[in-house]
């Protein structure tokens, strides 16, 4: 057994019972269950992600036009903050702007809330990466291969449930394989009870995604804030 080694291709590993592929959006074992060339797609946003000095008793979510902007607490001492912002938004601002700066362009004249923490965060401490989910796969499954949670279904994060529908598929995956006659009904049951459901949720993330930073408050989008509004 070899901890923390890399992975080139699906042929490169030894013989094995049973392969689990847990390896991420850019999984390469993902590969040897699918024809699939491309292993994401691109969402067409960005995500910002930092931690500030200062506590929060709340969860909190602001939706603008293009872009959101989330706040959550963390420690005594300190507040997680997240942002999400389309990236022909972000095109439009150029790109000579450190990362605070471009938060303080495009959130600094937020709410308090929102604004406090923008006022506090650090370029070198805010992490930004552009966001993929995965196309549907045919099957999770193919021989005695199968793949699991990102590598199965990467979804937009705007859902929370990422990790979530990992461990579910964990969990299920061990369940199938203990009740299963051989490996391969078990990995087929597997695939049966979650392909479709992870499937689902990566079209609900998505379309959150596109929701939440659409740049228009018309449509699905004034009707699903006008019901928040009303539940508040």
């Amino acid at each position: 057994m070899r901890w923390s080694s890399a992975v080139s291709d699906h042929a490169s590993l030894p013989e094995a019972d049973l392969i689990v592929g847990a390896d991420g959006i850019n999984s390469r074992i993902r590969q040897a269950v699918s024809d699939r060339t491309a292993s994401s797609r691109p969402l067409g946003t960005a995500a910002f992600r930092g931690v500030v000095p200062g506590t929060v008793d709340e969860v909190t979510e602001t939706w603008g036009r293009g872009r959101l902007f989330g706040i959550t607490p963390h420690d005594a001492r300190t507040t997680n903050w997240f942002a999400c912002v389309r990236e022909d938004l972000l095109n439009e601002r150029g790109g000579d702007l450190s990362e605070a700066e471009l938060l303080t362009e495009l959130f600094g004249d937020w709410h308090t809330g929102v604004a406090q923490v923008v006022n506090k965060a650090i370029s070198t401490q805010i992490d930004r990466r552009a966001l993929h989910d995965s196309a549907p796969l045919a099957s999770m499954v193919r021989g005695r291969t199968v793949v699991i949670g990102d590598a199965a279904h990467a979804m937009a994060p705007n859902a929370g449930r990422g990790a979530c529908e990992a461990l579910i598929d964990a969990v299920q995956l061990a369940d199938a394989l203990r009740t299963a006659a051989t490996i391969e009904d078990g990995l087929r049951a597997f695939d049966r009870s979650r392909r479709r459901a992870g499937q689902r949720t990566v079209r609900l993330s998505r379309f959150l995604n596109k929701m939440s930073t659409a740049r228009h408050f018309g449509g699905v989008r004034q009707q699903m804030m006008n019901a928040l509004t009303r539940f508040a």
